[in-house]
C-alpha cells in the first residue's frame, strides 16, 4: 500500500516540460532531414511552392514560442480577459451559490448533467467546430462536477469529449469540413455536400453516444467509491484546494446572484450565437445591426470580439454587484494573472506548429505517405489515410491549416485512382479530431487540463480506451462509405 501511494505520488512531467521536448525533437529532427526533397508545393498562405526540408536554425528553435504568440494573439487576449471576467463573477459570490444551488436540486440525479453538457458542446463541435470556445467553461464545470461528487477528470471529459466528438463528427463545421470542401475546389474537385452530411452525421451520432456512454460509466463509478479514480493523490488535494466546496455550509442564493447569473448565462448565449456561421445556412437576420458593438456582424465574429464583448461583460457585473472602480480593476487582474499559465502553453503549443511549417516537416511527411498509399485496396487505402491523419494533426492540430495543406494532395490522390474524395473529407475531419483531443501540441487540450489542475499523463491515460473504441468505429463507417461510393 506504502508504495502505491508513493508511485501515485510521483511527480510528473509538466504541459510546458512536454512541450518543450516536442519542439526540441521537431528541430532535430528536421536537421536529419534537411534538404530531403518532395513534389513541389505550395502551402498554405505561401506564394513560393518548396519541396525540401529546410534545416531548422537555432534563431527558429530560440524564436518558436514568440512566433506562436505572434500566431495566437487573438486567443491569447480572449483568454486573458476571460480570467479576468470569470473572476469577478466568482467574487460576487454567484458561482459558487448557483452550483450549490443546482447540485442540491439534482440530489440523487447528478448524472443527468453530463448527457445534456455533452451533447451541446458536441452540437457545437459539429456546427462550428467548437474547440478554443470550450475554454472559458472548463473552471464552471470542474466546479460544478466536483460539487456534484464526481471529480475533475469526469469534467474535462464531459467538455473535451463532448465538444470533440462534435469535431469529429462534422457537418456543417466551417474549419474543418468548410474549408476542406474549398480545398478540394481548388484543384477543380466538386464535393458532393450531401455525401459529406450524411457521414458526418453518422460519425457525430455514433461516437457522441459512446462518449456519454464512457462518461457516465466512469463518473457513476467514481461517484460511488472516490477510491476509484485515476486522478494521483496531489491531484486529488489539488482538486480539494481549488474546486472543493464545504458542503455543510449552506450559501444564500439571492436574487443579486440570480441576476449576475442571468447577465452571465446572457454572455455566454451571445458568444454562441456569434460564432455560429449564420449566413452558410442561408440565415441573414443578424447582418449589419449587431455590428455596432464590434464592427462585425454575429456569424463573423472571432477572439478579438468576444474580448471585447467580455470585457463588458465584466464591467456590467461589477456595476450590478456593487464592486468599487478599485475593487474591480484589482480582481480583474487577480484573474488575468490567474489564467496566465494557460496562455503561456497556448503560445508554446502554437510555436510547435509553426516550427513544422517553417521546415516544411509536414509537407515532407505528407508527400512520402500519399505516395506509400497509392496502390492499396480501399480498405487499407482508408485505414493508411487515417492514420496519416492522425500523425499529421499530432503535429498540426489546426484543423483548418492541416486541409489546405493536406486535402489538394490526399483528395486528389482519391479522385485520381478512383475513389472517393469526398470521403477523404470525413477521414480528415476524423482523424484530426480524434488525435485532438489528447496531443499534447493542442492548446485547448493542455490548457483545459492546466484549468482543471489535471496532468496530461493521468487524461492520457483516462483516454487510452475511448481513443481505441472510437477509432475502430471510425474507421468502420469510414471503410463502409468508402466501399459503398
Amino acid at each position: 500500500m506504502e508504495k502505491t501511494k508513493k508511485q501515485k505520488q510521483k511527480k510528473s512531467l509538466s504541459s510546458f516540460s512536454i512541450l518543450f521536448i516536442i519542439i526540441i525533437a521537431l528541430t532535430i529532427v528536421s536537421w536529419f532531414l534537411a534538404g530531403q526533397r518532395f513534389t513541389p508545393t505550395i502551402p498554405s498562405g505561401g506564394t513560393k511552392a518548396v519541396d525540401h526540408v529546410v534545416g531548422a536554425k537555432i534563431s527558429d528553435l530560440v524564436m518558436s514560442p514568440f512566433n506562436g504568440f505572434k500566431d495566437a494573439i487573438e486567443i491569447c487576449v480572449f483568454i486573458l480577459v476571460l480570467g479576468g471576467f470569470l473572476n469577478i463573477v466568482t467574487k460576487t459570490g454567484a458561482l459558487e451559490a448557483g452550483i450549490q444551488h443546482v447540485v442540491r436540486k439534482l440530489k440523487g440525479n447528478e448524472l443527468i448533467i453530463i448527457p445534456i453538457l455533452m451533447v451541446l458542446f458536441s452540437i457545437g463541435g459539429s456546427t462550428y467546430g467548437m474547440a478554443e470556445e470550450t475554454l472559458p467553461f472548463y473552471a464552471l464545470i470542474t466546479a460544478t462536477m466536483v460539487a456534484a461528487g464526481f471529480d475533475t477528470l469526469v469534467a474535462v471529459g464531459t467538455v473535451l469529449l463532448g465538444a470533440g466528438s462534435g469535431v469529429i463528427g462534422s457537418t456543417v463545421n466551417p474549419f474543418a469540413t468548410g474549408v476542406a470542401m474549398d480545398a478540394l475546389k481548388s484543384i477543380n474537385i466538386q464535393p458532393n455536400t450531401g455525401v459529406i452530411l450524411i457521414i458526418g452525421l453518422i460519425l457525430w451520432f455514433t461516437t457522441t453516444l459512446f462518449s456519454i456512454f464512457y462518461m457516465m460509466k466512469y463518473a457513476k463509478k467514481v461517484k460511488a467509491d472516490k477510491g476509484s479514480t485515476l486522478l494521483s493523490l496531489q491531484e486529488q488535494k489539488d482538486m480539494e484546494t481549488y474546486f472543493g466546496q464545504d458542503e455543510n455550509k449552506e450559501l444564500p442564493f439571492t436574487q443579486k446572484h440570480k441576476l449576475i447569473l442571468s447577465i452571465f448565462s446572457f454572455g455566454f448565449l451571445v458568444m454562441v450565437v456569434s460564432l455560429i456561421p449564420w449566413e452558410s445556412f442561408g440565415v441573414h437576420i443578424f447582418n449589419g445591426w449587431t455590428a455596432f458593438l464590434t464592427g462585425t456582424s454575429f456569424g463573423h465574429w472571432y477572439f478579438g470580439d468576444l474580448a471585447m464583448w467580455f470585457f463588458l461583460m465584466s464591467l456590467v457585473i461589477a456595476v450590478v454587484y456593487g464592486l468599487s472602480e478599485k475593487q474591480t480593476i484589482t480582481t480583474f487582474i487577480d484573474g488575468v494573472k490567474d489564467i496566465l499559465s494557460v496562455v503561456l502553453i497556448i503560445v508554446v503549443a502554437r510555436g510547435a506548429s509553426i516550427l513544422m511549417a517553417t521546415t516544411h516537416l509536414d509537407l515532407f511527411i505528407l508527400d512520402k505517405s500519399a505516395s506509400a498509399l497509392q496502390g492499396l485496396s480501399p480498405i487499407l487505402f482508408v485505414i493508411g489515410a487515417y492514420i496519416l491523419y492522425l500523425l499529421l494533426s499530432f503535429l498540426i492540430p489546426s484543423t483548418s491549416g492541416l486541409a489546405y495543406v493536406s486535402i489538394p494532395v490526399m483528395g486528389g490522390l482519391a479522385h485520381n485512382i478512383g475513389l472517393s474524395p469526398d470521403v477523404m473529407v470525413m477521414i480528415f475531419t476524423a482523424g484530426c479530431g480524434l488525435i485532438n483531443l489528447i496531443t499534447p501540441t493542442s492548446g485547448v487540450v493542455m490548457g483545459g487540463l492546466e484549468i482543471s489542475k489535471i496532468d496530461y499523463s493521468t487524461w492520457t491515460k483516462f483516454m487510452l480506451k475511448p481513443i481505441i473504441i472510437i477509432s475502430l468505429m471510425n474507421l468502420l463507417v469510414l471503410i463502409g462509405a468508402m466501399l459503398m461510393l
